[in-house]
């Protein structure tokens, strides 16, 4: 099959695609003709080796994926049913979706509804979990709070704003161009902010009413991450998701103390291990909205398997609008 291969730890533009072996499937897992597959900030990272974690060369980036079940293992039990050979589904792996096949685990899969496409399926992925997990479990967002959605024309931004609103917020997107903050506001946003110049905060506090946002979605840090902190509303609270800016604020402890203000990490990742019944809960809110309609991902900009390097560098800049998608076999 062909496959996204990682040889070396490297600058994008130096990894290609490789005819390599399908991967085999064991105990409990499927193996998944792909789709499309999505491409996250994360992937970019560990494609060059700058991740926390390093995954194990060789390797195929890609945790988000959509596509058709191919193969079920024998000894596949619970919802098997559900997965049969030739369902469309949707799912996460720890890596290998940006190939032609790839193996995931039954509880990692999820069949697709009537309507949705492969694209949505893959842009699905870990944007929108995390979203809902950072501002319904960890936040407690409420009815009628206002939320601040920091880097909110990317694809966890974008995932913030529609939840958001989803949970009944005001929601108040930041983003850095004409074009990001137009983008922003036709994914739901209530009201917009140019967090690049010098005044942003006075506009954000007009924004807010004077009052703050009472949550602060922020997957970007650097200096924005403190300049937010500082208007946040009293027990407001400030969700830790990323880092995309490049570079991990610092933040004075006694700002917390005269904000009341509470500062929230949030790793995904985690969550299948330490609570399972939540991440549950959350797939379940999502595949509910999804089948209503009340939910549609958005879809950035798709690109062929074979512009792969295109959709690494657009998202890896910043210059990207949503997520950016890979349309692996177009069957």
């Amino acid at each position: 099959m062909r496959a996204v291969h990682v040889k070396k730890y490297d600058s994008i533009e130096n990894i290609q695609i490789d005819e390599v072996a399908p991967p085999s499937i064991s105990e409990g897992e499927v193996l998944v003709k792909v789709q499309a597959a999505s491409i996250g900030f994360v992937d970019g990272l560990k494609v060059q080796g700058l991740y926390q974690t390093k995954d194990p060369l060789p390797f195929t980036p890609g945790t988000e994926f959509a596509g058709v079940v191919a193969e079920v293992a024998e000894n596949v039990a619970g919802n098997v049913k559900a997965l049969a050979r030739g369902t469309r589904v949707m799912g996460l792996a720890p890596n290998g979706g940006l190939a032609e096949y790839v193996a995931a685990h039954t509880s990692d899969l999820h069949p697709m509804p009537e309507g949705v496409s492969y694209e949505v399926g893959a842009a699905l992925g870990t944007n929108y979990p995390t979203a809902l997990y950072a501002l319904q479990a960890r936040a407690s967002l409420q009815p009628g709070e206002c939320l601040l959605v920091l880097g909110a024309a990317g694809g966890t931004g974008t995932a913030a704003i529609q939840i958001g609103k989803l949970l009944g917020a005001h929601v108040i997107a930041a983003a850095s161009t004409a074009e990001k903050q137009a983008f922003a506001a036709s994914t739901g946003a209530d009201a917009i902010v140019d967090y690049t110049q010098p005044d942003w905060r006075d506009a954000l506090k007009t924004a807010t009413g004077g009052h703050g946002p009472d949550v602060i979605f922020d997957p970007v840090g650097g200096p924005v991450s403190q300049q937010a902190f500082r208007s946040i509303a009293w027990n407001g609270r400030h969700i830790v998701v990323g880092f995309a800016s490049g570079e991990i604020p610092a933040l004075k402890f006694n700002l917390p103390l005269l904000k009341g203000g509470t500062l929230v990490g949030v790793d995904f990742a985690q969550i299948e291990r330490r609570e399972p019944d939540v991440q549950r809960q959350v797939n379940a809110q999502l595949i509910a909205w999804l089948d209503a309609g009340e939910l549609k991902p958005v879809v950035g900009k798709v690109f062929d398997f074979e512009d792969f390097h295109d959709a690494f560098k657009m998202m890896m800049d910043r210059s990207a609008l949503g997520k950016m998608v890979v349309k692996i076999d177009a069957d």
